[in-house]
C-alpha cells in the first residue's frame, strides 16, 4: 500500500486500505474498511506475530470506530465535529489514566501530615509536572493544564495551611499581590510551576508516511 496510485486502485475495487503506526512495542492500525475488514486483518496481525513469539494482548486489543476513540501511548485519538462547524478533524486529546496517575503522585507528595522540606517537594512537583507537560504538550490539552494548575495550587496551599496552622487570611496576606492577584508559591528560592505557561505546540506538522517500513515486504 506504498503510494496514493495503489491505494486509491484498492478503494476502486472496494478493498480496505490501512496504515500502521508504531512506538517500539505498541502499535495501532488504522483501517479504511469495515469491522469485518479490521478483524480479518486482526487474524492475519496475531499470524505474523506468532511465529516471533509474541501475541496480541487479549486487554489491550480493540477494534474500534474513530469516532468512539482509543487510547494509545496516553493519549485518546478520537474524530469529533470542531466547534462551531460543520468540519470534522481527528484530535489528540489526554487520557484519563495518565491524568489520574499525575494527580495520585501529587497527592502523594502533598499529604497534610507531611512533613518535608517545601523546598525539595516543590523541586520534585516541578520535575514531575514539566517532564508530564512536555510529552503532553502535543495534545488539545490546554484544558487540562488549567484543571492540573488549579488542582496542584490547591494541593500545595492546604498543605502548607497545615504545616505553618495558616488560616486562609495569613494566606491571602502572604500571597496576594498589591493588585488583587495570586503571587506564585515559593519556597527558598524555588517557584512551583505554572503549567498554563506550557508552550502552544504546532500540531500536524508532518504526516510521516514517508518513514520506511522496518520489515521487508514482498
Amino acid at each position: 500500500m506504498d503510494g496514493q496510485y495503489p491505494r486509491r486502485k484498492r478503494r476502486r475495487h472496494g478493498l480496505p486500505n490501512w496504515r500502521i503506526v508504531r512506538y517500539a512495542d505498541d502499535f495501532a492500525i488504522m483501517v479504511h474498511g469495515s469491522a469485518d475488514d479490521a478483524a480479518a486483518l486482526q487474524d492475519e496481525v496475531a499470524s505474523v506475530l506468532a511465529p516471533l513469539g509474541l501475541r496480541l494482548s487479549p486487554a489491550k486489543t480493540r477494534i474500534v470506530h474513530i469516532e468512539d476513540g482509543f487510547d494509545f501511548l496516553g493519549f485518546r485519538i478520537r474524530r469529533r465535529r470542531k466547534r462551531g462547524s460543520d468540519k470534522w478533524y481527528v484530535y489528540a486529546f489526554i487520557a484519563t489514566r495518565p491524568i489520574r496517575s499525575v494527580k495520585d503522585k501529587i497527592r502523594a507528595l502533598t499529604r497534610r501530615t507531611s512533613q518535608a522540606d517545601p523546598r525539595d517537594v516543590l523541586i520534585r512537583l516541578n520535575q514531575i509536572m514539566r517532564g508530564w507537560a512536555n510529552y503532553f504538550r502535543h495534545a488539545v490539552a490546554k484544558h487540562t493544564f488549567r484543571m492540573l494548575r488549579s488542582f496542584l495550587w490547591h494541593r500545595v496551599i492546604m498543605w502548607l495551611k497545615t504545616m505553618h496552622r495558616w488560616s486562609w487570611k495569613d494566606v491571602r496576606n502572604r500571597l496576594l499581590g498589591p493588585h488583587g492577584s495570586w503571587l506564585p508559591i515559593t519556597a527558598d528560592g524555588i517557584e512551583l510551576i505554572n503549567l498554563a505557561r506550557t508552550p502552544v505546540i504546532t500540531r500536524y506538522r508532518y504526516r510521516g508516511d514517508t518513514i520506511p517500513s522496518p520489515w521487508p515486504t514482498a
